[in-house]
Formats: structure tokens, sequence, C-alpha cells
């Protein structure tokens, strides 16, 4: 399956934007802080939120370090915005 985003896209993010379930979201990894990722929130669960990639067989997400407390969620994914030949909002397995 194609990665939804590429090295390189440009995002435009909604910061402390209310999430829901099959978000786009950019988060802090838990167990590396300084680390930005961005993952499909899933589902909401105590203490945060399980997120995952849309690529399973290549991504590290809650599967490795579990639950993301709800701090460490920084904002929603409105769009991607560059390169414009690729512009809009990153679908599920899209390339």
């Amino acid at each position: 399956m194609a990665p939804g985003l590429r090295h390189g896209d440009w995002l435009l993010v909604l910061w402390r934007a209310r999430v829901r379930a099959g978000d786009v979201v950019v988060a802090r990894r838990p167990d590396r802080p300084d680390l930005l990722l961005v993952k499909r929130a899933v589902r909401r669960e105590p203490g945060g939120w399980w997120l995952e990639g849309d690529n399973h067989s290549a991504s590290d997400d809650s599967r490795v370090f579990g639950v993301v407390p709800e701090a460490l969620v920084i904002g929603r994914v409105l769009g991607r915005y560059w390169p414009w030949r690729r512009a809009g909002m990153p679908g599920r397995g899209a390339g």
C-alpha cells in the first residue's frame, strides 16, 4: 500500500483543534517527544488517542508505543498544500 504522505509534503495543520476518530493528526511520539508524527486518530482511549499509520506494514504507531496522551496531539491536518500536483487531503493509502 502506498503511503498517503511522502517526504517533503507540506501540510496545513489546525493547532489544538478538536480531534475525531478518522482525522489525520500531528502528534509527538510519547517515547521520543522531540519527534513529530503524522498519523490517523483511530479511537479515543482512556488516557489519550490510539494512532495508526495508514501503511500498517511500515508504520511505528500506537501498536508500538501505545496510547498517545491528549496533550501530545498537536493538531488536526486540514490538507496537503505542497507539492501542488498532490494538494488535497491525504487519504487512506492514497499516493
